[in-house]
């Protein structure tokens, strides 16, 4: 287990839980590792920073504190069941056509 992402995890949880922007941040930051690896798992090749953008953008506050605890020790099934439920939700389909669909089709 990498100690920066334990560390990340760890600051996230703390600060998740005092409901500040710092801790929402932190969180929405450590998450975004997590994410970014399931999203490759799911789409290789593609683009995934705009598609990961959608789904921390679409995810609730707890879902986004799930994910980013289980960061330190990288993407797991939780963590992948979280990506697959947020991505399934109309408003991260909406987000990553318009954002997402673009950046693919502009790397071909």
């Amino acid at each position: 287990m990498r100690p920066d992402l334990l560390l990340a995890a760890a600051a996230a949880l703390l600060l998740a839980g005092c409901n500040t922007p710092l801790g929402t941040e932190v969180a929405r930051t450590a998450a975004k590792s997590a994410v970014n690896a399931e999203v490759q798992r799911r789409f290789p090749g593609a683009p995934v920073q705009p598609v990961t953008d959608c789904v921390i953008d679409n995810a609730t506050g707890a879902e986004i504190i799930e994910v980013a605890a289980g960061a330190a020790s990288g993407t797991d099934a939780r963590t992948a069941e979280i990506v697959g439920t947020v991505l399934a939700r109309p408003d991260t389909i909406r987000c990553v056509l318009a954002e997402g669909l673009p950046t693919l089709v502009g790397s071909l």
